[in-house]
């Protein structure tokens, strides 16, 4: 597996804001640093947010939790993070959710690993932390967070799974992954890849095993992910449904032409604001078609 994002920043100036902090949810990692000025914020008032601890067999994954204050009955999002972990731009989208009224749940996947956020350079964090990170143990993280969530507010019947760069990539594997999965919306999540213990299967191998119709939102200029890999993606998804796979049928790719890698990330030179905006309006209202709501 290699990474399809940026190479990283010069190093930072740690006493301005956007420092490394270690909590779940807070501060940025090390290899993004500096944050950009347009980075967003979402208010916290009226939602209970914070960490969280999941128990994953004798572990416990942290996570951040956001949620409308004093409901239950929630419908369900777990918010799959970038490499970086659950920093504050991935605890912003959780808080973003729950003011839409969801309990949002984005575990700190690679706490087991490392420290994402210490990391100061991408390719050193990529080979000594996320592909440290086999698909099994991911996938048996978020089910533990269904599970969690389940107990504590969510409505696990109405279920949906988000995610960005590694994380978009696993939204397709979770989707096909655990039939309780209503939809996923996949943003520019690898597609492709060599298959071997730790990665046995990648999207384009899961079409036609999907248990919830995925959207894809890619960029036509992510240099990391072709667009000859969207198209077989949206080929395999084609097969699949002409073979009865209501779920891959169902399952809809967009490209923005003009967006890079990354253009959802608000805290990045990558944020395109128009088209982060237009993915979130379909997000939204894809979640609310297929029940998620």
């Amino acid at each position: 597996m290699t990474s399809s994002l940026e190479t990283s920043p010069p190093a930072p100036d740690l006493g301005r804001r956007d420092f490394v902090a270690t909590a779940v949810g807070s501060g940025f990692a090390a290899a993004v640093l500096p944050v950009g000025a347009q980075t967003l914020s979402t208010d916290a008032a009226g939602l209970e947010v914070g960490e969280v601890s999941v128990p994953v067999g004798g572990f416990a994954l942290p996570a951040y939790r956001a949620a409308p204050a004093g409901r239950s009955g929630l419908p369900v999002v777990l918010v799959v993070s970038e490499i970086f972990g659950v920093h504050e731009h991935i605890a912003d989208v959780a808080r973003r959710f729950a003011r839409q009224g969801y309990l949002a749940i984005a575990p700190e996947m690679f706490v087991r690993q490392g420290d994402a956020k210490a990391y100061t350079d991408i390719p050193t964090l990529f080979a000594e932390v996320v592909m440290k990170k086999s698909d099994a143990e991911t996938l048996a993280d978020l089910d533990a967070c269904v599970a969690w969530a389940a107990a504590h507010g969510g409505d696990v019947s109405r279920l949906g799974v988000t995610g960005f760069c590694w994380g978009g990539r696993i939204t397709w594997l979770y989707a096909a992954h655990n039939p309780r999965v209503k939809a996923g919306v996949a943003w520019y999540g690898r597609l492709v890849g060599e298959a071997n213990t730790a990665f046995p299967r990648h999207p384009v191998d899961v079409a036609g095993a999907l248990q919830a119709p995925v959207l894809g939102l890619y960029g036509g200029q992510d240099s990391g992910i072709p667009l000859e890999t969207v198209d077989r993606m949206k080929a395999a998804l084609a097969a699949a449904g002409a073979a009865g796979h209501a779920a891959a049928a169902r399952s809809e790719i967009v490209v923005y032409p003009d967006a890079p890698h990354g253009f959802h990330a608000d805290y990045r030179p990558s944020y395109r604001k128009d088209l982060a905006d237009d993915g979130w309006r379909r997000c939204l209202a894809w979640f609310k078609a297929q029940g998620v709501a």
